[in-house]
Order: structure tokens, then C-alpha cells, then sequence
């Protein structure tokens, strides 16, 4: 009982910590922010494989059906910590984050079904941006200053069951909520006031997602691994308020127009297929290709931009796990869990430095990663470390490449629940 206490304890604080999450990516500044993507830790070190795979103790968030597998109940919780480096033609700069990705508790029902709970970020808007223009003579003439902040997070439930011994499908619902706030602050040389264009915008939507998994012995206790998700079409809405007013030294003076901010942002189905080998508590190699068509924005201020653009996305996934021996007991090290994996993404995020039609530069994303299952005395909990190395953007055309380093950290503490006692 203390320790079900104790998880419950847990997820109220890790709650409060996804609200605090913090971005640095430069392409944070368009659309909504950076989306982030339905992983553990575990599912990130091998390169995001998680749809046709599933196990009895660890949690899995890209696919419901996996929720059929779990026996043991789980609390499980992810912490970020991302060193970013952005450079352009004319240099480069770094920063430093630490966000809390994830905290969800799962628990079986009987021995065919699984139910979870979580909470993780959605979207993020964390960008601090200044640009320079100058004159023939490389006199300044006016600087822009381009700041925001905020993001949507997402509350859901996943339920699993299993079909037929080989057969599992599950349903996940979410709510989607978070407010964004973009700042434009503009000073010209020789004008005592400046101008400051500011939105405070409001999200709210839901989602449905259902998945499948398929598992069939092969001989030498091989396992074929077959797994399908599908997002259904959601969309999130946008209210608020556009207000440009003169500023001296940062302080608001004079109301120069505001506007009212409604929309929304329509997301297509978004589908994902994978495919694996291996052997139950040995080793798994898994491929998976996930795709969608472009994100479409209606009757918002933020659909007025022609600097961005949105076109179909997709992203290919390779990795897996080898674990020497389970039940080692010579050594500790036999029993850790080694992962690796590659990703190779398309964003679908559409860029042009100019602000004329045209002219768009497809931002894709490339990561290795490799991770430690590391096991928690003679129990089935463990602490999982991953390490991540990527590169997102580019810098021709004028524009932002990133090169990012994630460290990563997550912990599934495990246990046995709704056990009926029995008494000798």
C-alpha cells in the first residue's frame, strides 16, 4: 500500500515538473513549436522503435495494443537534458536545457489487458532570436528582437487487450492544452519609441490514436513481430489576442491595434508501421516507418506567415536491444540491457529566410542513439540511460542548423498489484 501511495506521490510531482519544461530550438519560432514525438527512453535509444515491440514491465507509449503485454504494474517517468548548438554563415552559439519528458503509471487487468495514465509535452515554444539590418555602409538601421515561450502539454489514457494469444489491439485518448506567446520587439535608429507586436494564444484539442500488434513463434524460439498505429485526423483551436503598441525602454505606452486570435490547427491521420525479430528476454532488431500528410492551418493569425510552410512528413526508424543473460547472477553487467538505433525524419516544416511566397527549404532531422537498461538490485525495476547525437535544419539558404546532444534519463519503478493474499 505505502508504495502505491508512493507512486501516486510521484506522478502529482512530476506533473508540476512537465509544466516547467524549457526549449532553446530556434525552429521553435514557427507554427506552434517543436513537436515531440511519443517515446520512453528506452524507445529513444533504439532509435525510436516502439510499434511492433512491447514487453511485460515496461511501459510503451507509441503503441496501445502494447498495454495487452504488461504484468506488472509500472510507474515510469523521463528527464531530458539537451545541449544545443545553432549556427548559421556567420557563427555559432549553444545552450543548455533540462525538461522533464514524461510521467505515466500502468497497471495489467488480469492476464489478457493493460490500462495507463500519463502526461507528457506536446508542442514547445522556447526561442530568443535577434536580427540586424544595416546600410550599404554597415551602419545599423534597426534591430528585431523575436522572443517566445510556452507549449501544449497532453494528459492520456491507453487501454490494451489481447485478441487471441498473437493478436493485441488498443485505443489511447488525449487532451491537448497550453498557451503560446510570441513577442516581436522592434527599435530603429534615431526613433525614440519602439514598436511591439505581441499574441497570446490559447490551445485546446483531443486525439484518438488505435494500434495493433502481432507476434508469431517462428522456430528456434524466434519471435515475428508485426505492429500498425493510426492517429485518427484532431485538431487543436486557437483563441486569443494580437495587440501592437509602442514601448520606451521595454514599458508599454501607447495601444496601436489589437485583434482577436481564432482558429485552428487541423493534424491529418498520422499512421505507423513496424516490423521485428528476436528473441523474448534475449535480443530485437525492429525497422518502422512512420508518415503523414502536411499539418493545415485555418483562420489564425499564425496561417498569415509566409515564412514557413507545412508539407508531408515521415520518419524511418532502425534499432533494437541485446541483453547477454536475464538471470546472470556472476555478473551484474550480464544483465544490463545494451540498445542502439537511427532515425532518419523528414519534419514536414517548410522554411524560407525571406518573407516572400517560395523559396522553402525542407527541414529534416538525422539521430543516433544509444542507451543502458541498467537493473535495480534483484528486481525487475531499473534505470534506463540514453545518449542521443543529431542534426536538424541546415545552414544553406541562409538559414539555422542544429547539432544537439540529448542526455537521457529515465526510471520504471515496478511492482505487483490486486495480488489476492493467500494464507497457508
Amino acid at each position: 500500500m505505502l508504495k502505491r501511495i508512493f507512486y501516486i506521490f510521484l506522478v502529482f510531482v512530476s506533473i508540476k515538473a512537465v509544466s516547467q519544461r524549457t526549449n532553446s530550438s530556434p525552429y521553435s519560432f514557427f507554427g506552434i513549436g517543436q513537436q515531440y514525438s511519443s517515446q520512453t527512453v528506452e524507445q529513444v535509444s533504439m532509435g525510436g522503435v516502439g510499434v511492433a515491440f512491447s514487453d511485460s514491465y515496461h511501459l510503451n507509449l507509441m503503441n496501445p495494443a502494447g498495454l495487452a503485454n504488461l504484468r506488472f504494474a509500472a510507474y515510469t517517468f523521463g528527464l531530458t537534458v539537451n545541449d544545443l548548438t545553432v549556427k548559421d554563415f556567420s557563427g555559432s552559439q549553444s545552450s543548455t536545457s533540462t525538461s522533464l519528458s514524461y510521467v505515466n503509471i500502468g497497471f495489467p487487468i488480469g492476464k489478457k489487458a493493460g490500462m495507463s495514465f500519463g502526461l507528457q509535452p506536446n508542442t514547445s515554444v522556447g526561442y530568443s532570436l535577434l536580427n540586424e539590418v544595416k546600410d550599404a555602409d554597415g551602419e545599423l538601421l534597426e534591430v528585431s528582437r523575436f522572443f517566445g515561450l510556452g507549449g501544449t502539454s497532453k494528459i492520456y489514457g491507453t487501454f490494451g487487450m489481447f485478441l487471441t494469444k498473437e493478436l493485441s489491439v488498443g485505443v489511447e485518448a488525449e487532451y491537448v492544452f497550453g498557451k503560446t506567446e510570441n513577442t516581436v520587439l522592434n527599435q530603429r535608429t534615431n526613433v525614440t519609441l519602439a514598436t511591439n507586436n505581441t499574441e497570446e494564444t490559447t490551445l485546446r484539442g483531443n486525439g484518438l490514436k488505435i494500434g495493433m500488434q502481432y507476434t508469431k513463434e517462428l522456430s528456434n524460439k524466434l519471435m515475428l513481430n508485426f505492429g500498425a498505429t493510426m492517429k485518427l485526423q484532431n485538431s487543436l483551436t486557437t483563441n486569443g489576442e494580437g495587440h501592437l503598441y509602442s514601448s520606451f525602454s521595454g514599458s508599454p505606452r501607447d495601444t496601436i491595434s489589437s485583434v482577436t486570435i481564432n482558429g485552428k490547427i487541423v493534424s491529418p491521420l498520422k499512421t505507423g508501421l513496424g516490423i521485428g525479430i528476436g528473441k523474448v528476454g534475449k535480443w530485437y532488431a525492429g525497422l518502422e516507418y512512420e508518415f503523414q500528410d502536411a499539418l493545415s492551418i485555418q483562420g489564425s493569425l499564425l496561417s498569415e506567415s509566409t515564412s514557413y510552410a507545412y508539407s508531408n512528413s515521415n520518419k524511418l526508424s532502425l534499432g533494437g536491444f541485446y541483453l547477454p543473460k536475464m538471470n546472470s547472477i556472476s555478473s551484474y553487467w550480464d544483465r544490463v540491457t545494451y540498445r542502439a538505433g537511427l532515425r532518419f525524419e523528414k519534419t514536414g516544416l517548410l522554411v524560407s529566410k525571406t518573407s516572400t511566397v517560395g523559396g522553402f527549404t525542407e527541414i529534416n532531422d538525422f539521430g543516433i542513439s544509444f542507451g543502458l537498461g541498467l537493473p535495480m538490485g534483484k528486481k525487475i525495476s531499473n534505470l534506463n540511460l540514453g545518449v542521443e547525437y543529431g542534426k536538424k535544419g541546415t545552414t544553406a539558404n541562409d538559414l539555422i542548423q542544429e547539432n544537439y546532444f540529448n542526455l537521457r534519463l529515465s526510471l520504471s519503478l515496478n511492482d505487483s498489484w490486486f495480488v489476492k493474499r493467500r494464507i497457508d
